[in-house]
């Protein structure tokens, strides 16, 4: 398999591919310049489909709302950092912000975290859940749906787009990764921040920090207390001892403990887990990136390739294994001839016009015959019986001379002084070339062939 082969596309070629497909599901679209256009490019099948999504999606205005998109994103995303950085802000200031600058440690730890473990705990378990189960309530979802509201409003492209993307992130296996890059990293974001706006407010202000319960015994707080602190305590965090937990007046050192206590537990429940996850979730990103491209093998694909196939010039069969063994017949000795141009239209499509425009007054034969075995025998038998100097043989320059194409040939020059071949209708100058060296791997190079009628006569006489 060629290197060409295994190139994917890239992601936004692969989107609107898939976009274009999802649009089909509905009715094919007027593709027929497209195909023609894809099919005209040196490549492999898969870039030709591409290809075609592109000269359709230009049609429908598929990239130019990608783009828009694109131009988009950075900005909603901005503006999606900044909501929940204020909302951080607000968590921080409910915490360091009341006027009796007194702090409930454990109803402080709940306020920061309860919101981030539960969003986590949705995240972990959506990884062994179907695609989607809780995609929708992810941070990446709701920039991505943001994002294509803003750049396609309610009657664009969007929707699609954004259904085709997610199913090429699902097929891949990146679509909770891919969402909890952008929602990891926000929720970092946010906990910097919040931690910031902490420590500042610690550092520079003086609060009493403490637990109160109603209901709980005392050594329920300091079982809490110890196990939350032992994490990090190994990162250098100090831990309150069981006294200053049931103390209830602790002095400046027992506040200075608590306040670290808290800070930690902030940072290693909530900072390092969402920085930890942003990492991973970029790395596996990048490692699944190559399958970011649509499913080849779906019917939809397998027969735009069929498409593509019967659109590709025919390939010359194989030459027949016996030929090295036959001579090039030479033609009948000038003795044998008898004056006169035999034109003979070989296999020709039912929609050319016949005879041809430009053949000489004084034609002698002009027949059309559609290649059977009847048709060639009785032909045969009128060249064997006329023995014309020259038969110019007529043949459509876009098919493919075959094993029975060269058998036939050879007869006919067993009939008369010279064949030579006008290849009519050429759509390209690859095609004339095309019946030329297989003329000569058929070890008939002496037979003039052309796609220009005039050439032909003249190249045969001089050959002559």
């Amino acid at each position: 398999m060629t290197t060409t082969a295994l190139r994917a596309p890239a992601f936004p070629d692969a989107v609107i591919t898939e976009a274009v497909r999802w649009t089909e599901q509905n009715g094919p679209l007027d593709d027929a310049s497209a195909l023609r256009t894809a099919a005209s490019r040196n490549a492999d099948g898969h870039s030709r489909i591409v290809e075609r999504a592109r000269q359709l999606g230009e049609r429908m205005g598929l990239q130019a709302e990608l783009a828009r998109g694109r131009q988009w994103a950075p900005w909603v995303l901005l503006a999606l950092v900044a909501l929940v950085v204020i909302a951080g802000l607000g968590l921080a200031g409910q915490v360091v912000g009341g006027s009796d600058r007194h702090i409930n440690v454990i109803v402080a730890l709940v306020s920061l975290l309860g919101l981030h473990a539960l969003t986590l705990a949705l995240w972990l378990v959506g990884l062994w859940l179907p695609a989607g189960t809780f995609g929708t309530a992810s941070l990446g979802w709701l920039w991505l749906s943001l994002t294509a509201r803003v750049a396609g409003g309610q009657r664009g492209q969007a929707p699609l787009l954004v259904r085709a993307a997610t199913g090429l992130l699902t097929r891949a296996r990146l679509l909770p990764w891919a969402f909890g890059l952008v929602s990891h990293g926000i929720w970092a974001l946010s906990f910097a921040v919040v931690l910031a706006a902490m420590l500042f407010a610690l550092a520079f202000r003086s609060y009493t920090l403490s637990w109160e319960t109603t209901i709980l015994e005392p050594a329920f707080f300091v079982r809490v207390v110890q196990a939350l602190g032992w994490l990090p305590a190994q990162l250098g965090f100090p831990v309150p001892d069981a006294a200053t937990v049931q103390s209830a007046v602790p002095g400046a050192a027992a506040q200075r403990t608590w306040a670290l206590w808290l800070t930690g537990c902030i940072a290693v429940y909530g900072l390092l887990p969402r920085l930890a996850l942003v990492l991973l979730s970029a790395a596996v990103c990048r490692h699944r990136r190559p399958a970011l491209q649509p499913d080849w093998q779906a019917p939809y694909y397998r027969k735009l390739l069929s498409r593509f196939a019967a659109l590709a010039p025919p390939a010359i069969v194989d030459a027949d294994p016996g030929r090295e063994h036959l001579t090039a017949p030479t033609g009948l000795s000038a003795s044998e001839q008898h004056d006169g141009l035999f034109v003979v239209g070989f296999e020709l499509p039912p929609d050319l016009p016949w005879p041809p425009a430009g053949l000489s007054a004084s034609t002698a034969q002009v027949q059309r015959i559609d290649g059977s075995a009847p048709a060639r025998r009785a032909l045969l038998d009128q060249l064997a019986q006329v023995h014309p100097r020259t038969v110019l043989l007529v043949c459509h320059a876009a098919s493919s001379p075959d094993r029975g194409t060269e058998r036939f040939l050879r007869e006919v020059l067993t009939h008369c002084g010279e064949c030579r071949l006008w290849l009519t209708d050429a759509p390209n100058a690859a095609a004339t070339q095309r019946w030329r060296d297989w003329l000569r791997d058929a070890e008939l190079a002496h037979v003039v062939a052309s796609d220009r009628l005039d050439a032909v006569l003249q190249e045969g006489s001089a050959t002559a």
